[in-house]
């Protein structure tokens, strides 16, 4: 008779497979953002730039949930219309270096060659650049623009982008399967669309939503120091630089906008890293 240790008894499927708070309240938070940048007009409760000197910087109370700044506008409905420029910039930076680092990517991690000499090296170059630093050097020497801002963050972040597409297209494009669509005369065009897209896919969308986040951590240093929106507009970075001297008078004015940055980066973060894991799932499946 064999004497051993018994195992502990096994964790009921209600309690192993719990489902983590974050994974709604990440998601609700986006959603929440999203409705905000498109709707923050119409959503705001007051006029955002209606000034009132005598209320000057004041706490919250009624008609001012999150009180007022020194010009006694209400930091709420600053705080929703400054959705907009706070996330439209980041979004469009994404979509921006997605496209076209998608493309390098492809194309100089393909065909290899000269083509993946020159990509590789002008993305290396930029790589070694610190981005931020010369964004502000640029900005802050022709004039700023929010244009400018997202044409110069875009230009600043692609090489990340080429690099983690060109490597994953290198690791597809030494596969049997390319080397027989290539046997059989496929155009490379409909090899990288149809086979090797597809197949990269979760690094495409987890790239997407890094890029964003480091787009919105950027867009709001730039603001923070005056660059990148037109002085005056509400925008969460302009809103945390203003609060800044207000802290003791109103310390919401610093806090909610600060809160969203990072609420946001996170939650675009982790729902990535999701995305990132069901698309691998599903890639794997095919």
């Amino acid at each position: 008779m064999t004497i051993g240790v018994n195992p502990p008894p096994a964790k009921p499927d209600t309690l192993r497979k719990r489902p983590s708070p974050l994974r709604f309240a990440l998601p609700a938070l986006l959603a929440v953002v999203a409705l905000l940048a498109v709707f923050g007009a119409e959503l705001a409760p007051q006029d955002p730039d209606a000034q009132n000197p005598a209320l000057g910087a004041g706490p919250p109370g009624p008609g001012h949930p999150l009180g007022t700044d020194v010009l006694g506008r209400d930091v709420l409905s600053r705080l929703i219309v400054g959705t907009f420029p706070a996330v439209a910039g980041p979004v469009c930076v994404a979509i921006g270096v997605l496209v076209a680092g998608t493309l390098l990517g492809l194309l100089g991690g393909y065909h290899g060659g000269r083509i993946d000499a020159v990509i590789a090296r002008g993305a290396d170059i930029l790589y070694s650049m610190p981005a931020l630093l010369v964004a502000i050097v640029v900005i802050g020497t022709v004039g700023g623009g929010y244009l400018l801002t997202i044409g110069l963050l875009i230009v600043l972040t692609l090489p990340g982008t080429v690099r983690l597409i060109r490597s994953a297209t290198l690791s597809q494009a030494r596969l049997p399967y390319v080397d027989a669509a290539r046997a059989m005369g496929v155009r490379p065009g409909w090899i990288l669309g149809r086979h090797i897209l597809p197949n990269i896919m979760p690094t495409v969308v987890a790239t997407f939503l890094l890029e964003f986040t480091t787009a919105l951590v950027s867009f709001s240093a730039l603001s923070f120091l005056g660059l990148g929106v037109a002085p005056g507009a509400a925008d969460w970075g302009t809103m945390l630089a203003d609060g800044q001297e207000l802290i003791f008078e109103n310390p919401m004015m610093s806090l909610t906008p600060a809160l969203l940055i990072v609420l946001t980066a996170v939650g675009a973060t982790l729902v990535g890293d999701r995305l990132y894991d069901r698309a691998t799932l599903a890639t794997e499946a095919r």
